[in-house]
């Protein structure tokens, strides 16, 4: 079975507006959306309409904790979260006019006893498990929990997928991740640099698996992809023609096509190559993108 883990999952409430935002007044939309998520949940979306049964944990808390959960099982996922006593999960805000404003929640207050509650369900998991750890720790969380996870599981054979920036990335590469995906800006920051050719990038990407990644994946957006594979191949792909019409979950987008393709293949090659049609469908599409559009993107590539 496949587990994603979202510590803060959220309501996108995405506004368009032709007139320019003005701040002390009343403004009126053009129209409104609503998106269900948060970074894991984004996971176990695509990896659902893959075709791939999932379990999504995590914490929600009251009506829009409520809400999440429902969207979630709409879609056929397993929804398996923590459900807080206090607060309500995040209702981020999205203003698209003539500039985009964001308004994103600080979330609720997790207890030590949430948090224990939700290590009793990783508990669970068993030898050929892969759990997904994606997105930022909130604040009432100790800053380790990606480590106490990975060091309370590491006795057995479940292959952890890490999608993190920084500190919080580095500090769990000795338990050595099945997969991290940083993109090409992000591997530069973690080591004081930026990165500008293919071959800095790679030379890069080994120094993580030299600290215990197994396979690192490169997102670079209108650039394509990158694979340092564990055994010591480097796979390389473009990206398929298409109008970026979103950028957010398409991360998350690549993670789940990754997992899904290797999956399915054992073929990092392949795994590649699903990965980046997933997060190129998702670029192109207003949501998160569909089966269909993932395999016909796949099949250009």
């Amino acid at each position: 079975m496949i587990y994603t883990v979202t510590f803060n999952p959220a309501i996108d409430y995405v506004v368009h507006m032709s007139d320019e935002l003005t701040l002390g007044s009343t403004n009126r939309t053009d129209s409104e959306e609503c998106y269900f998520g948060g970074k894991g949940i984004n996971v176990s979306t695509i990896l659902q309409n893959l075709g791939i049964e999932n379990t999504a944990l995590g914490f929600i808390a009251g009506f829009t904790g409520t809400a999440i959960e429902e969207s979630v099982q709409k879609k056929g996922i397993n929804a398996d979260f923590v459900k807080l006593d206090g607060g309500i999960s995040r209702i981020n805000v999205k203003i698209k006019g003539q500039k985009e404003t964001e308004l994103n929640a600080q979330g609720p207050s997790i207890s030590d006893e949430a948090l224990k509650e939700l290590f009793t369900k990783l508990d669970k998991l068993t030898d050929g498990d892969i759990l997904i750890l994606a997105g930022s720790i909130p604040n009432t969380l100790p800053s380790d929990v990606y480590e106490r996870i990975l060091e309370k599981l590491s006795d057995r054979k479940i292959d952890f997928v890490v999608d993190a920036t920084k500190d919080l990335l580095k500090n769990v590469l000795k338990y050595h991740p099945f997969l991290i995906k940083p993109n090409n800006h992000e591997l530069g920051e973690m080591f004081g640099t930026v990165l500008k050719t293919d071959e800095e990038i790679e030379q890069h990407a080994k120094k993580l698996q030299e600290m215990g990644a197994r396979n690192v994946l490169i997102s670079m957006a209108g650039d394509g992809a990158m694979l340092i594979s564990e055994d010591g191949q480097k796979f390389r792909v473009g990206v398929p023609k298409g109008k970026v019409r979103n950028s957010v979950g398409a991360g998350d987008s690549m993670v789940a096509g990754f997992v899904a393709g290797y999956f399915k293949s054992k073929s990092y090659e392949e795994a590649l190559k699903m990965g980046t049609a997933a997060g190129s469908a998702t670029a192109f599409s207003d949501d998160l993108a569909t089966g269909e559009d993932i395999k016909k993107l796949y099949e250009t590539l």
